[in-house]
């Protein structure tokens, strides 16, 4: 087999899981935080960075590599992974998510998505198999099934006609794949109807993807709802197959997630908030261009070992920042990416302790500390 997953160990304390994704480009650890590289370029950081951060394996976006530079481009150029110089794993999502929200007048048929390109206005169509040909010729190692994104909140019959037409459209994606160097993802959705996520997720399992994800979650829902959708899903899915959290992030999450059986996360939060000058420290998060960092002559956090702590001062951060220098943003986001990735080796290795909960407890105590951030729009 190209691709499968190895169940290594699950955490005595608190049954969160470890384990190995084996995939063409290489192995990768689990649980893994996925940096997002929207148009074949993970925002200002180079493959060779992501490296250096030990980034296992990143995500690209199916919809706007169609959209620029186009399927074809890249396929020309042997697969994203040699279009982008890119050396390790990749999973590439179906589209579905940006057209139910980045695309204009959408009209959902049963063959699939009439919709208008937020880029010019041109009139576009995915369909299953369209999402699929797509994602075969940009070639990650990983790719999703097309589904519906339902929006939140919506009533209990709109979200069982919408899980019902996922499924149709699961089935149509599977057949339509043949490329046995990819793996293809089935999406659970279900809303916050508990029952509606079991059936999503038993008749998802059915289909015998090589993994599942939850889908519709942080649309607008609170945590609570969120983790409560996580719970409904986990159970329905075999425990010899990676389980997958769409577009979730903060740290917060990645820790609750990965104490429900989670075991793949990805989310643009890094990146998009240090560009507003937000960064994730281990004592809490801080706003780079607040007054008080004007003559701080410390790193970011003292407890990081990334390039940016290593080599630069709040203090020059705070004035790249002020002078909307790209650099700035690249050292920002190099902090954010590394944080993050360094926050899920440290939960493998809290799991292979049996000492998650201690972990999880201690983490959000001394991230607890700081205050809130409010971005800058």
């Amino acid at each position: 087999m190209k691709f499968y997953f190895e169940l290594k160990h699950v955490c005595k304390q608190s049954g969160a899981r470890y384990g190995i994704l084996h995939t063409p480009h290489g192995d990768v650890e689990t649980p893994i935080f996925m940096p997002v590289g929207t148009l074949a370029t993970v925002k200002t950081v180079s493959p060779e960075e992501l490296y250096d951060m030990d980034a296992q394996i990143i995500l690209s976006n199916t919809y706007h590599c169609w959209l620029r530079p186009g399927e074809d481009v890249i396929a020309n150029a042997g697969g994203l992974h040699k279009f982008m110089n890119y050396k390790r794993p990749m999973l590439t999502d179906s589209g579905g998510f940006q057209v139910f929200s980045l695309a204009k007048n959408r009209k959902i048929t049963e063959e699939g998505v009439t919709f208008k390109s937020h880029l010019d206005g041109s009139t576009l169509f995915l369909s299953p198999e369209k999402s699929i040909d797509i994602q075969n010729k940009l070639g990650a190692d990983i790719i999703m099934s097309l589904d519906e994104c339902p929006p939140y909140p919506c009533d209990y019959e709109y979200m069982k006609n919408s899980i019902e037409r996922t499924l149709r459209w699961a089935k149509r994606g599977k057949e339509a794949h043949h490329n046995e160097n990819q793996a293809l993802f089935g999406i659970i959705q279900g809303g916050e109807f508990q029952d509606l996520r079991k059936y999503s997720a038993i008749e998802t399992v059915k289909l015998d993807f090589d993994g599942y994800s939850i889908g519709g979650t942080s649309v607008g829902e609170s945590k609570p709802v969120m983790y409560k959708m996580i719970e409904d899903a986990i159970p329905y899915i075999p425990a010899d197959k990676p389980r997958y959290l769409m577009g979730v992030g903060t740290p917060e999450d990645i820790l609750e997630g990965v104490l429900r059986g989670v075991d793949m996360f990805d989310c643009v939060l890094p990146t998009r908030i240090a560009r507003h000058g937000a960064i994730m420290t281990s004592t809490g998060k801080i706003n780079i261009r607040d007054k008080k960092y004007e003559y701080d002559l410390s790193s970011l956090d003292s407890n990081c070992n990334c390039y940016t702590c290593k080599n630069y001062t709040k203090s020059y951060l705070r004035h790249l920042y002020k002078c909307d220098e790209a650099f700035g943003k690249r050292l920002l986001s190099i902090h954010n990416l590394h944080f993050l990735l360094d926050l899920t080796a440290q939960i493998r290795k809290a799991i292979q302790e049996d000492r998650f909960l201690d972990f999880k407890k201690e983490f959000l105590e001394r991230y607890g500390k700081g205050k809130p951030t409010t971005l800058v729009k």
